[in-house]
């Protein structure tokens, strides 16, 4: 089927009048340095019919508020799980420890809560948190477990940009979802033509429109979608400034009437509307300008067999909502400074050295996986890099598969290098956490893993549109002290221990070192908080009583004449 184009100003005059409009809502915010969150079970009526079963924070129906935070705040956030089944939280794009990061290794079983404490570390930006549970991440994301999370710093509150909250500051969180005939999410669907902004429909009958002020304006937009890639712009090209990228602003703003944003990836823009006063204009996804192989872009030809992949929204132009320009506030923002940070990219002479990274599929043609990271699936016990504190890496990304990927890495902020060679639009030469990467492209980065570290709990990376993550587009890293004798004790840390059973449901659980000459052993188990609740010295025995242990995943590290083995296991 060819790709459907039209114009925005005739896509505007065709649903105007079918279209029931609806104001966007800003979230409530949260802030201090004691959050509460209380992700539940809940339902919406999005569409006439069933309710859809959603999930939320707090008093929300779907999603959740947004968390202000400022640069070198304490804070201590609370985590109540009340949804019946496992989950996990993850502050995407913070630079955190990894038992708070919320990734994969980290589990919320019903009813109980998880309280990570932190010092916000980061530059202001805007970031965002979700579920990030192995296997669920999907399921509970697409069904409104988010929230966006906004930094403050002292250098971002002396320029004179937009900052009111929902005022002149607005969070744009926008998702595309598939849902099935009775109104529920498909996490996997690849046919997604359900638009929601902030959490209500934005198309399929409904139109959403956000009342604005007549002045300088910003939109912190986040791509939230499961898999699609929205080419952001304005009806009759209508420029905007770019400011910021994942993870801080830039330089100076960037002039442009297109941005592409892929899922997991957030831009901040000012729109100058001191002269629009009652007028009103459209934020649009230009998808016939994608790229074959961008989802969202043109549909590509299905191999026998692959299910269907085809939407409506498919490599068309389409609004997304409509802006209505009301009257300016009493101090309105009317000018957009010519100048905003100073941004230091890493020299590449500091890197220690280059990663590389190919990601491929299960065939040539494969359009739906699963695709691999260096032909490797993810393994939860497999540990694929261990990387020294303080090293400063350039990772090479090379897609030889036939579909792009938003690649996202935990922990740290890079800045990207170049594209087949070639130096990245300006916007995208700020402080980034996720990259797409086309197909046939190779980009690289350059970041410096610094602050923290951890022998036992990893940071993932991963490809961000999530069935891709579900299919096992993931690995897994550890930031590792630079011990005095070098890295050879770091070497002695990729040795597994063995466990049977794993997972366990009895009180006991044996023991086996891959090279075990009966020496003594001394044995540590630690839960995922990092508290160790186990600890035994010098002991000949291999079968260990852990019937004081309560249900949940630990890592255990045993030692035996200077070498260290280490694994997780379940106890059920």
């Amino acid at each position: 089927m060819k790709p459907v184009y039209f114009t925005a100003a005739l896509c505007c005059l065709v649903i105007q009048s079918a279209q029931s409009q609806t104001a966007i809502p800003v979230p409530d915010t949260l802030s201090g340095s004691s959050i509460t969150l209380t992700m539940h079970q809940d339902s919406v009526q999005f569409f006439p019919g069933r309710f859809t079963q959603t999930l939320a924070f707090n008093q929300y129906s779907y999603l959740g508020p947004t968390l202000i935070l400022n640069n070198g705040q304490n804070v201590s956030i609370t985590v109540d799980n009340q949804i019946g089944d496992t989950t996990n939280v993850h502050w995407h794009g913070l630079h955190v420890s990894p038992r708070n990061d919320g990734g994969p290794h980290t589990m919320i079983l019903n009813g109980m809560s998880w309280t990570p404490q932190f010092t916000v570390l980061d530059k202001a930006s805007s970031f965002w948190y979700h579920p990030h549970f192995n296997g669920k991440t999907a399921e509970h994301a697409m069904r409104g477990a988010a929230g966006m999370i906004i930094v403050r710093d002292n250098e971002e509150a002396q320029l004179n940009l937009p900052r009111t909250y929902g005022v002149d500051d607005f969070p744009i969180i926008i998702q595309s979802s598939q849902l099935d005939s009775n109104n529920q999410f498909m996490p996997f669907g690849m046919q997604d033509s359900t638009l929601l902004v902030n959490g209500i429909p934005a198309n399929n009958g409904y139109m959403a429109y956000l009342n604005v002020p007549a002045q300088v304006v910003r939109l912190r937009l986040l791509n939230a979608a499961g898999e699609r890639t929205f080419n952001f712009g304005f009806i009759g090209n209508m420029p905007f400034k770019v400011i910021g990228s994942d993870g801080g602003l830039l330089s100076a703003p960037v002039s442009a009437t297109r941005l592409r944003v892929s899922p997991g990836e957030r831009y901040e823009i000012l729109l100058d509307l001191t002269t629009l006063k009652g007028q009103s204009t459209y934020l649009v996804s230009y998808g016939s300008e994608l790229p074959m192989g961008v989802q969202g872009g043109p549909t590509m030809p299905m191999s026998p067999g692959n299910p269907p992949m085809y939407s409506p929204l498919n490599g068309i132009d389409y609004n997304i909502f409509k802006i209505t320009i009301g009257n300016p506030t009493a101090n309105p923002v009317t000018s957009i400074p010519s100048a905003l940070i100073t941004v230091t990219p890493i020299p590449v002479a500091q890197s220690n050295i280059t990663r590389t990274i190919t990601m491929t599929s299960v065939d040539s043609l494969a359009m739906d996986g699963p695709f691999y990271f260096n032909q490797q699936l993810f393994d939860m016990d497999r540990i694929d890099y261990y990387i020294p504190i303080n090293n400063t890496e350039i990772w090479e990304l090379t897609n030889n598969s036939m579909v792009a990927h938003p690649f996202h890495i935990h922990n740290v902020q890079y800045y990207v290098l170049d594209r087949d060679g070639n130096l990245p639009p300006v916007y995208e030469r700020g402080r980034k956490d996720v990259v797409l990467v086309k197909p046939n492209e190779t980009v690289r980065f350059i970041t410096k893993f610094e602050t923290f570290t951890d022998t036992l709990v990893p940071y993932p990376f991963h490809c961000h549109i999530l069935m891709h993550e579900e299919d096992g587009m993931m690995g897994q890293f550890l930031v590792v002290p630079r011990i005095a004798v070098g890295l050879n004790e770091v070497a002695a840390l990729t040795k597994k221990l063995l466990l049977y059973p794993n997972p366990i449901s009895t009180n006991e659980i044996n023991i086996k070192l891959p090279e075990d000459n009966y020496a003594p052993l001394d044995i540590k188990i630690y839960d995922l908080t990092g508290k160790c609740v186990y600890v035994t010295k010098n002991t000949h025995q291999r079968t260990l009583g852990i019937i004081d242990l309560p249900a949940a995943t630990y890592h255990i590290v045993a030692s035996q004449d200077g070498k260290f083995y280490q694994t997780k296991f379940i106890k059920r």
